[in-house]
């Protein structure tokens, strides 16, 4: 599974996430913005980077591995004190590391492990996180994520019932649908997406009022784009602004100040 790009589209949706794995208030991601930052020295950019809007919160860098990495520790913070002194905050700095399992986590090197006593550094097995629903929809989808494949059914059930109340914004929605759609072609690669929808009951959950409304606002904004984009085809077919308007069904004035940029 492309996990960087998953977790990266997680957190940009769901920042609230980070905080729910931390145990801390999901409300705090309204004070942080999750981005990406560039590391000059390093040639490279951090993708996993809450900064906060305020002075007085931590910034946290989040790294996610899925796979063996004896260096993970050396790199995570030789990227972190590269940033501090890049950038110079004047914050405090948390470090999160999430492992798929426990069993391929490294020995932290001692010189690190102050960091883990002071709180400092979080180590999450994504693995071990509590069976037991939660209330944050973040979570359950790294649940998902690591998830066994006989187990992801019922994983999914539990999320499509949770997104339908996890979110009033509609742009929202359509993200967390899609997130869902694309963890699922990457978990079961040996299945078509008819077989998929028919094993997820996608198909019955496309059916739902939540997923009718999420789309139909999506689907109305592409109609409306089509017809504004024939108007200067229209035009050089000689309709005058008047026709096309009857036509389309648009706004006389709109179809007017589409024509004079013409």
């Amino acid at each position: 599974m492309k996990t960087d790009s998953i977790f990266y589209e997680l957190f940009l949706n769901l920042p609230d996430s980070l905080f729910s794995l931390l145990g801390l208030s999901p409300e705090l991601a309204k004070e942080y913005e999750f981005t990406s930052q560039e590391l000059k020295q390093l040639a490279k950019r951090i993708d996993g980077l809450f900064l906060p809007l305020n002075n007085d919160k931590p910034i946290y860098f989040v790294e996610v591995q899925f796979q063996k990495d004896d260096s993970l520790y050396h790199r995570l913070f030789t990227e972190i004190f590269t940033y501090l002194g890049q950038y110079k905050p004047s914050q405090e700095f948390r470090a999160v590391v999430l492992w798929r399992k426990k069993s391929l986590d490294i020995t932290l090197p001692p010189y690190y492990k102050i960091f883990q006593d002071l709180g400092i550094l979080n180590i999450i097995y994504l693995d071990q996180l509590d069976l037991t629903n939660t209330e944050s929809l973040g979570v359950e989808i790294m649940k998902l994520i690591v998830a066994p494949q006989n187990q992801a059914k019922s994983q999914v059930e539990k999320l499509f019932s949770l997104a339908q109340t996890a979110t009033d914004s509609t742009t929202k929605k359509r993200d967390i649908i899609e997130l869902l759609e694309k963890i699922l072609t990457y978990k079961f690669t040996n299945y078509s997406r008819e077989e998929l929808a028919k094993m997820f009951t996608l198909s019955d959950f496309k059916k739902t009022r939540f997923y009718q409304e999420t789309y139909a606002e999506g689907k109305m904004e592409g109609k409306a784009e089509a017809k504004v984009s024939s108007i200067p085809n229209l035009i050089k077919l000689g309709l005058t602004v008047e026709q096309i308007a009857q036509a389309l069904e648009l706004d006389l004035e709109t179809v007017k100040n589409i024509a004079g940029n013409e």
